[in-house]
């Protein structure tokens, strides 16, 4: 993949961009881009935000909310061609034993709906644990917050950004 140079001059509709995923890395100066993409409600697949924004689904991903038995909840930020691996989750979580939330939990949780997680900014400031294959990518993406609209950013800004911790969370989809 070519160098990224920051942020497109890509022209989106004011209201779909000031999430406050977008107000935080405005205000901390952090260069993005942002991509709009048409929302099937019925396919909220990474995969398929993936095509629609032009990015192999490796490259784009996705935030699971996840409770631990011991640390409580947390953020998993996994790529879009893989799943959740909950064992190596729990193990750099340090919980014993971890699953993911039931659905009916994310937004009370994150204040974000299915589909437009993001830890950027959450509800709460939980732990974010982002799959060792971000570093790889000059640019990543993730949910800005809505569903429809994609952040692209370097992958060590959103770790910064997010203090995420990078670890093994991640394997190939059953």
């Amino acid at each position: 993949m070519a160098a990224w140079s920051g942020p497109s001059s890509e022209v989106l509709p004011v209201a779909s961009t000031k999430t406050n995923a977008v107000r935080l890395l405005e205000q901390l100066g952090v260069p993005f881009e942002l991509r709009a993409y048409e929302v099937d409600p019925d396919d909220l697949a990474a995969e398929t935000v993936a095509r629609k924004v032009g990015l192999p689904p490796e490259q784009v991903f996705k935030t699971l909310v996840a409770r631990g038995d011991k640390h409580g909840v947390c953020l998993a930020v996994v790529p879009g061609n893989r799943e959740l691996d909950l064992k190596a989750l729990a193990r750099a979580t340090g919980d014993k034993k971890i699953d993911t939330v039931p659905l009916k939990e994310v937004e009370p949780l994150t204040g974000y709906i299915r589909g437009g997680v993001t830890a950027l900014p959450c509800k709460k400031p939980y732990p974010v644990f982002l799959d060792e294959t971000a570093p790889l990518f000059d640019v990543i993406s993730i949910s800005a917050g809505v569903r429809g609209l994609q952040v692209l950013l370097a992958p060590d800004d959103y770790i910064r950004v997010t203090d995420a911790r990078v670890a093994p969370i991640a394997k190939a989809k059953e």
